[in-house]
């Protein structure tokens, strides 16, 4: 078992929601009126945005709930199968935790966090050799709109965006966590739910990430995030994760949307992990690397690509692979109304 040595504010509260803790009691009547706002909000969307299609599909990758379930390193895994089919996607994305004078913002390998956000800038570099175009901007039409005015692509992915209802979408897919299901289940601010556990009947696609099943819960499909391998970030120096040398007691600092995860990646590894939560997308200074030992200390890829030189000796980066079976590809590619040619079919019967 993972122990946590550190806890944040965010981490907390999404522990009391995923455990059902009993004060959240108190929120449910604020929960109701979040839950009858947010169906109204998205039928007057909807009704206004949705069927004003774009040149080519458009499919939103995201979650109905609070905290990660993978939706980046998901995002990798399609743009590389669908590569590897001849199809070329671009991204777009609402670039969170960064700031700009000037969007919609171009995200190339060189960009800083502090302008596109680090898990656009985790996409540039892993998709960098597949030419795959990144634009963000808050109101993500405009990073459609840039995208294909600039490049020629035969699908376009929204990282996360299920909520952005200004944006017509061809395609939907929700990524549940295996772990922790849909949490208890309640919508906000009593539980993590952003829209109404029924709101998942209405995607093309329902991945489990991590786990066979959930109860009550019909997926459309499995995958899992395979750790690959275990990098020094100061030497680039690249070890096999199942071949680690290094001490089997470890610190372990994520400030992602579920570090229990990251923890039970390197626990699949043999590692007895010191778990260190921070809140998703937070900067990391030099003091959160620090724990007055010389045990390694691992952090994620998304996390790595915030920080600059020079970078403690004892620290690495676990690098992971989101397995997609090669059948949901092939659906994906088929509901998207695309040809083997890469161009998109007429969609209008959708």
């Amino acid at each position: 078992m993972a122990r946590s040595k550190s806890l944040s504010v965010e981490q907390g509260l999404l522990r009391a929601w995923y455990s059902d803790s009993r004060w959240l009691l108190l929120l449910r009547p604020i929960s109701w009126l979040f839950t009858a706002l947010a169906k109204a909000r998205r039928r007057r969307l909807q009704n206004r945005f949705q069927g004003k299609a774009f040149a080519v599909p458009v499919a939103v990758i995201g979650n109905i709930s609070m905290g990660g379930s993978g939706k980046t390193p998901m995002i990798i895994a399609l743009v590389k199968a669908l590569a590897a089919r001849g199809l070329r996607a671009g991204i777009v994305s609402r670039g969170y935790g960064g700031h700009s004078q000037q969007y919609p913002l171009e995200v190339r390998t060189e960009t800083e966090v502090s302008l596109c956000g680090d898990e656009p800038r985790l996409l540039a570099l892993e998709l960098a050799h597949l030419n795959c175009p990144i634009v963000v901007a808050p109101h993500r039409v405009s990073a459609v709109q840039y995208l294909l005015a600039s490049y020629e692509v035969d699908i376009v992915l929204s990282d996360d965006g299920l909520q952005h209802y200004a944006m017509h979408r061809d395609l939907e897919i929700a990524l549940v966590d295996g772990a922790r299901g849909l949490g208890n289940g309640l919508s906000l601010p009593a539980g993590p739910l952003r829209e109404p556990a029924e709101r998942l009947r209405e995607m093309d696609f329902v991945l489990i990430n991590g786990a066979t099943e959930i109860p009550g819960l019909t997926a459309d499909g499995l995958i899992r995030l395979k750790p690959t391998v275990l990098r020094h970030l100061a030497s680039n120096r690249a070890v096999a994760a199942t071949d680690w040398q290094e001490s089997r007691v470890v610190h372990a600092v994520a400030a992602i949307g579920n570090p229990e995860r990251f923890a039970a990646s390197l626990e699949s590894l043999g590692l007895e992990v010191l778990l260190h939560s921070k809140n998703d997308h937070q900067p990391l200074s030099p003091g959160d690397l620090e724990y007055g030992d010389h045990l390694p200390v691992i952090i994620t890829a998304k996390d790595a690509v915030k920080l600059s030189e020079p970078v403690p000796d004892n620290l690495w980066v676990l690098d992971v692979e989101m397995i997609l079976g090669s059948q949901f590809v092939d659906e994906f590619v088929a509901k998207a109304g695309l040809t083997a040619a890469g161009k998109p079919a007429d969609l209008s019967a959708k």
